[in-house]
């Protein structure tokens, strides 16, 4: 614990120059007077380290004094050739950037922790792309990186989803963030957060105006605020369906965002849990479960009584038990998709 702490300080005062103590503490969690005695350590140990006291003293490094990474670990050594988001690379034009800085930590490895480096490049990927995603949209990440880096206002045309038309803002952006293989620029509008996906920015250009964050707030804040708005979007449709247990997974990947909780299945005897079919609870929803082992019970939540006609997809291996208003609304399509399908279709 001491040696990577040691290590820690060591790094930080290389890359940051001097450093008060009580940041060095906050960092590292321990109490500034750790930190003078780690320190103390250092300059026992030949690092030529010092400390000025004062309002804007610190700790410190000797000018010219550089240190190699020879203290990383083994499983430190592997996390960096990791990588987990090859296509963000890609996109911001950092893949050449990217195996230059490898092959320099390589280099700079202990030898005896190359190999498990080397080799976990070349063993685990990871792909960020969901399965059957189809084609995407190519998002034009220059300005949008320009504006980030340079804290500069931006000027964006931006189409809203299920809208043709486009709108222009003027937005102080915090950052980018990829999320599932799709990038979204995180900014303020009139102060308040919102996100645009970048494929949907038309044309972005850099202002000359300085950014207006709000003071104190990093991306990483603002980020997760907006991502509990869209997750805990309010759903005015709750629905009970029941499923047939060979299409589970797949509906469970399928509607993963609309499932409440997990299915409720049969026991491994054939025996369900709750009660038979034709039965009901006092709200008055059947527990298709029930003595079938072929069925499980699922939950979801709609924002809109019109999607539930994405359940359409699964055929009659789903059933829609509540409320009867979304059995109606899937009727109505049921009976208009037969009725399409009828007759002969028109020439071509």
């Amino acid at each position: 614990m001491k040696s990577d702490r040691l290590l820690s300080i060591l790094l930080l005062l290389q890359t940051r120059g001097r450093v008060p103590a009580r940041e060095l503490a906050e960092r590292l969690e321990v109490s500034p007077r750790t930190v003078y005695r780690d320190v103390e350590a250092l300059s026992a140990a030949g690092v030529p380290v010092y400390a000025e006291r004062g309002r804007h003293g610190g700790i410190a490094l000797l000018p010219g004094f550089r240190t190699d990474v020879t203290g990383m670990t083994t499983d430190e050594a592997r996390a960096l050739f990791v990588l987990a988001a090859q296509g963000a690379h890609t996109a911001l034009g950092l893949d050449d950037a990217l195996g230059s800085a490898l092959r320099k930590v390589m280099a700079a490895l202990p030898a005896p922790h190359r190999p498990a480096a080397e080799l976990t490049g070349r063993r685990i990927l990871v792909d960020p792309d969901r399965w059957l995603g189809g084609p995407r949209p190519a998002a034009d990440l220059d300005a949008l990186q320009t504006a980030v880096f340079t804290d500069l206002r931006l000027r964006i045309r931006y189409r809203h989803s299920g809208e043709t038309r486009l709108r222009t803002y003027t937005v102080d952006p915090y950052g980018l963030v990829a999320k599932a293989g799709t990038w979204y620029l995180v900014a303020d509008r009139r102060g308040r957060p919102q996100l645009f996906r970048a494929d949907r920015v038309a044309s972005a250009v850099v202002t000359d105006a300085p950014v207006r964050r709000r003071p104190g707030v990093e991306l990483a804040e603002v980020w997760q605020q907006l991502r509990r708005q869209v997750e805990d979007r309010p759903t005015d449709v709750r629905v009970t369906a029941r499923i047939r247990r060979d299409r589970l997974d797949l509906a469970v990947r399928i509607l993963g965002g609309a499932l409440t909780g997990p299915p409720r299945t049969g026991d491994p005897d054939g025996h369900g849990r709750g009660r038979g079919r034709g039965e009901a609870d006092g709200a008055g929803v059947r527990d298709a479960v029930d003595h079938d082992e072929q069925w499980a019970v699922i939950e979801l939540a709609f924002p809109v009584l019109r999607a539930v006609r994405q359940l359409l997809q699964f055929g009659d291996a789903l059933e829609v038990l509540a409320p009867p208003e979304a059995r109606r609304v899937l009727a109505e399509a049921a009976a208009g998709i037969t009725a399409l399908y009828a007759t002969d279709p028109p020439p071509p």
